[in-house]
């Protein structure tokens, strides 16, 4: 083990001098925070407001330059871009490289895209494919960044190693900064700049060099508003207008939305545009949390149909009874298809970060522009001038060529033959070299020809840039013709609409839902649901409709909930707004307008419902009947924060027969069972009970006998009981059956938990009841497929046979019912009982 008392430190060597410097903490940190707050605003985050690119940027842009990747070349790999900038020109690592390079290739991100990009560049909502994934190249745009960057046009600067130079600021053919934005945060200040439509950025920039005095109302004739690259919509530009003045101001962005029919039965929004900066998979996300966590009402479906070649576009799906209006006036309030764009305006004019207004911006660019023109246009008439001084000497040389051969055969040396040719033909060192150095056989007589011509064009192109030079209003139209030039041919058209704001805040609708009206809910014979407009009750006896009738009815409102109650004791809640609404014109409704309950709920095999119940506190309760004579009144407490639950605790092999939303407790509960025996009682002689309960007995069956209906009928009003006979043995839907219509006061009430009265006497053959039915009078009769079938005139013996009927009967329904009442009624002879 390590002996720590036997540890000694060294002695420090003899001539070691020990150096220690007092410093400040506090003047050493404001000193250190200071330089890097400097390296972060001037190096790094803000952009120059001429040419409206950071010096990362405008590395890459130089770089690619450099590197020959030209739009009609072919994409090399991101990666050696990025090293090539990297190691040259920005120590500041790949990463912020890469993710520059992205941006600038991101159409979605700049409105104007400098670089031209080939794989995997990334998506609103998802990440590039890593750089050795991707390719790139200069797009067309990036050359008007570069163009006459060989010309003097710029000042160049050594780069971090002193050992490459890069230039200050680019050329800048076009107004970069606000045509394209920018963001970036530095230390205590930061820059967000929305991108600008390139033909009306040009116009305002042109309105400047004509009239310099330009008051910001006659710019922005030219310039109203930003023109996003992802399109939308801008929602006041009150806030524009601020930041046009001062360089800060805010504004808002909302999706671009149709409302359409997307099926036969729902409208549906369309959103083919996004704000600035946001996905699709950002709302996508927000809409399901919002639905998930019930903030959002209305919405059925949602489904991202966005490819390249439609572009984006989401299909959101309305539930019936919304109003699609509201709905997305609620997407704009909750979700990122509203947002909110805060211009910041902050850029480095003259190596000082300042905020600028549009005319400010503006100005900075007119002013680089023209002192690019100026210095492009110094360094061409320098070149032409340089050319011209050549060309004179050549002249001079073809009119006296052999004067000028003999001259240098007879000189001992080359630089004796320039000395002599300077003296003989009076020319200067630069004319007498570049003569030695031209072949003889450009000293041909066609050649003079061409000399000629040369040293016109030369005089004419420097004349040109002369005068250019000599005239600030020449050189202020030179700018402005190429700037037309340019938006001619990189133009395009604008992409966002600007709305004025209403002047008032915009509140969330009271209720995303048609009106809380009274309404009827209805669930018919074929399995089809559907409403009503209004409550009022359905007409009655001697009014026709065309199909179906109804076996339930609950009275309701139309923003409310009813739940239905399915065979195997369990309520599921629906929301009535779903349902589709009957048309007005049907008198009776009829619901061949109405949706399958599978378009409603989920069930489970061999389930089927079998009756609906308003969900309403004030509700008098829910009356249920089982197959095995069971009865039950559940108390309206039903959960509210469930889809589903239990309304009745069944016993094994039992099933719901019936369940009916009772009235009044002096209404009569009826069962009917399948060997022909009908029993009423009061409904207030069944105490109500809690979900969790089992019930109570109802009737009682005798052996091999099971409830076939289950209901409720007002002793006060005309009633009447339908019963159809038939043999068990039968497949089920093939046998016609005798059938029987009888008046409901033919049948005495007796207590619950008895034994009924015979309600049918079999005939031969006959052996169960396929059918029963008691309720409002008059009785109507349809098919399985909802089709009128006439009854038999009512009988005035409750315990008669019944009467051969014509067709197989699939439900009956009572006055509230929908079908056709027969034409004629059906007479035939009893047969002999059996």
């Amino acid at each position: 083990m390590f002996d720590m008392a036997r540890r000694t430190t060294a002695a420090p060597p003899e001539d070691f001098e020990e150096r220690i410097v007092d410093i400040d903490v506090s003047s050493e940190m404001r000193t250190s925070f200071l330089e890097y707050a400097y390296s972060v605003i001037y190096q790094r985050a803000l952009p120059d407001a001429r040419d409206g690119l950071k010096p990362v940027q405008r590395r890459i842009l130089y770089s690619m330059s450099e590197m020959g990747l030209r739009p009609d070349r072919g994409h090399v790999k991101s990666s050696r871009v990025v090293g090539d900038v990297m190691g040259k020109l920005h120590p500041h690592g790949d990463t912020a490289i890469y993710d520059a390079l992205v941006r600038m290739a991101q159409p979605f991100a700049m409105r104007l895209p400098l670089v031209d990009g080939h794989g995997n560049f990334g998506s609103p909502d998802d990440m590039p494919a890593a750089m050795r994934y991707t390719e790139a190249r200069l797009a067309p745009a990036a050359m008007l960044m570069v163009e006459s960057l060989d010309e003097d046009t710029v000042d160049f600067k050594p780069n971090y190693d002193g050992q490459e130079t890069e230039p200050t600021v680019m050329p800048s053919a076009f107004p970069n900064l606000l045509v394209n934005g920018t963001t970036g945060i530095a230390v205590g200040m930061a820059t967000n700049m929305a991108p600008h439509n390139l033909g009306e950025v040009v116009a305002a920039a042109r309105l400047l060099i004509r009239k310099p005095n330009a008051s910001l109302d006659e710019l922005m004739r030219h310039i109203p508003g930003p023109d996003l690259p992802t399109g939308g919509t801008i929602i006041g530009l009150q806030g524009i207008r601020d930041a046009y003045e001062s360089g800060r101001g805010t504004f808002r962005m909302r999706a671009r939305c149709t409302i359409e029919q997307i099926t036969p039965r729902r409208k549906g929004i369309i959103v083919t545009e996004l704000p600035y900066a946001v996905g699709p998979e950002r709302v996508v996300t927000k809409i399901k949390d919002l639905v998930t966590s019930k903030k959002l009402q209305g919405i059925a479906d949602l489904k991202d149909l966005t490819d390249r070649h439609k572009g984006l576009r989401l299909v959101i799906e309305i539930k019936n009874g919304f109003v699609p209006e509201a709905v997305l006036d609620e997407l704009y309030r909750l979700t990122p298809m509203e947002e909110t764009f805060g211009i910041n305006n902050v850029a480095l004019v003259e190596g000082e970060p300042r905020t600028l207004g549009l005319r400010e911006l503006l100005k900075v660019y007119v002013d680089h522009r023209l002192e690019v023109v100026r210095r492009r246009s110094e360094f061409r008439r320098r070149k032409r001038e340089e050319r011209l001084h050549l060309v004179e000497g050549l002249i001079v040389a073809l009119l006296n060529i052999d004067e000028v051969i003999q001259v240098i055969r007879s000189s001992d040396d080359s630089a004796q033959a320039r000395s002599r040719l300077m003296e003989v033909f009076d020319l200067t060192d630069i004319q007498a070299a570049y003569i030695l150095d031209t072949p003889l056989r450009r000293l041909t007589r066609f050649d003079k020809l061409e000399l000629d011509r040369e040293k016109q064009q030369l005089s004419d192109e420097i004349a040109e840039l002369t005068a250019i030079l000599a005239s600030p209003e020449r050189m202020r139209q030179v700018v402005s013709a190429e700037l037309a030039e340019v938006a001619k041919k990189y133009g395009t058209p604008r992409r966002t609409i600007l709305l004025e704001a209403s002047g008032t805040p915009r509140t969330a609708p009271t209720s995303l839902m048609i009106a809380d009206d009274p309404c009827l809910v209805l669930l018919s014979s074929t399995g089809l649901l559907a409403r009503t407009t209004d409550g009022t009750p359905l007409p009655g006896e001697g009014e026709r409709a065309a199909h179906d009738v109804l076996t339930g009815a609950v009275r309701t409102t139309a923003r409310a909930e009813v739940g239905l109650v399915t065979s195997h004791g369990r309520a599921i809640r629906v929301s009535v707004v779903d349902l589709p609404i009957l048309p007005p014109s049907a008198n009776p409704p009829s619901l061949s307008g109405g949706h399958p309950i599978s378009e409603f709920v989920t069930l489970s095999p061999g389930e089927n419902v079998v009756g609906l119940c308003s969900l309403s506190p004030d509700a008098l309760g829910l009356a249920i009947g089982t197959a095995q004579g069971v009865v039950k009144r559940v108390v309206p407490d039903y959960p509210p924060n469930r889809d589903d639950y239990e309304v009745i605790a069944l016993k094994d092999g039992d099933t719901v027969v019936g369940a009916v939303e009772l009235e009044s407790d002096a209404h009569d509960l009826v069962f009917v069972t399948s060997d022909a025996q009908l029993l009423r009682f009061p409904a207030a002689s069944v105490r109500p009970q809690g979900r969790p309960a089992g019930g109570m007995a109802g009737i009682r069956l005798d052996d091999g006998a099971r409830v076939i209906f289950f209901g409720t009928v007002d002793p006060a009003l005309p009633a009447q009981v339908v019963t159809v006979a038939g043999s068990a043995t039968a497949l089920p839907g093939t046998q016609v059956g005798g059938g029987k219509v009888s008046d409901y006061t033919d049948f005495p009430p007796k207590g619950r938990a008895t034994g009924g009265v015979r309600a049918q006497r079999f005939l031969k053959g006959e052996d169960t009841l396929l059918l029963a039915w008691a309720g409002p009078a008059p009785a109507k009769a349809v098919s399985a497929a909802g089709k009128p079938i006439p009854l038999p005139e009512e009988i005035s013996r409750r315990d008669a046979s019944g009467l051969r009927l014509t067709h197989t009967v699939g439900a009956v329904g009572g006055a509230q019912g929908t079908a056709e009442p027969p034409e004629r009624p059906m007479v035939a002879e009893p047969e002999e009982p059996a």
